[in-house]
């Protein structure tokens, strides 16, 4: 299979793993991991992170939103009307129409809420914002995620921060068939092997924050997360070996001696 470029909203990317900028020790260590990882999409929490105050440090200090594309998000969200006033007001700071949306349902698992998560599509959509959603595995929503207008679907892997690892691939296989839209695991990912399963099931991209920020070495982490996504993007396009409940002899039987 000869690779497509990565594109969002007509916009081509160069990497396929997208790096959150959350729960690091400091804005340094934060742009070293994204430096180290090749990411050229992070995501930004418009209502806990300062893009405004010049007075305070901000993150734009350390990482120039000219060189990266600011994904500004609503995490923190739990209804339609929240997640769009977050957007408007990203809009309004910093021109950004290319968002991603996050509805929450609840405070302990981070699930998202689909219904004001379809809605706020909807309405987003409607304005003009490029919406990349996270949602649910269910591919049912997932289709009318797509049918509502978003530039990409971003179905959990597990709980946000868990480290879980893609705990439903029949799901994940079933919206990547279904889809022409951008596929990007978002959440649970706990290790560069998580993020190569992803790559290898036919997912468009990754987008880790806790796994990197966290890790013991959050440099470390964020190299092998990027050999990961494209180790795991190699091996997707290479097609796999048929599984066989059987042995299959590496050498034939013809010519033996």
């Amino acid at each position: 299979m000869i690779d497509k470029k990565f594109k969002i909203a007509n916009k081509i990317f160069k990497s396929r793993l997208i790096v959150g900028t959350g729960k690091y020790k400091s804005f340094s260590e934060c742009a070293k991991a994204i430096k180290t990882s090749g990411a050229d999409i992070v995501t930004v929490a418009v209502r806990r992170v300062n893009i405004s105050n010049k007075n305070k440090a901000r993150l734009m200090d350390y990482i120039d939103p000219k060189k990266i594309t600011y994904l500004p998000n609503t995490a923190g969200c739990f209804t339609a009307e929240d997640a769009i006033r977050t957007l408007r007001l990203a809009r309004e700071i910093g021109g950004w129409k290319l968002v991603k949306l996050e509805v929450l349902g609840d405070k302990k698992n981070l699930f998202p809420e689909m219904i004001e998560t379809l809605r706020s599509t909807e309405l987003l959509t409607k304005e003009g914002f490029k919406v990349m959603v996270y949602c649910n595995d269910d591919p049912l929503m997932a289709k009318r995620l797509e049918n509502a207008g978003a530039v990409a679907i971003m179905p959990l892997a597990a709980p946000i921060g868990s480290g879980l690892g893609i705990q439903n691939k029949v799901n994940i296989r079933i919206i990547r068939k279904q889809t022409k839209l951008p596929l990007i695991i978002d959440a649970g990912i706990g290790q560069a092997s998580d993020a190569t399963i992803a790559m290898e099931l036919g997912c468009d991209g990754v987008l880790i924050n806790t796994a990197i920020a966290k890790a013991r070495d959050p440099i470390q982490m964020a190299e092998a997360m990027k050999l990961a996504v494209i180790s795991g993007r190699k091996s997707f396009l290479s097609g796999r070996i048929i599984p066989n409940l059987f042995g299959s002899a590496s050498t034939t039987s013809k010519g033996i001696i």
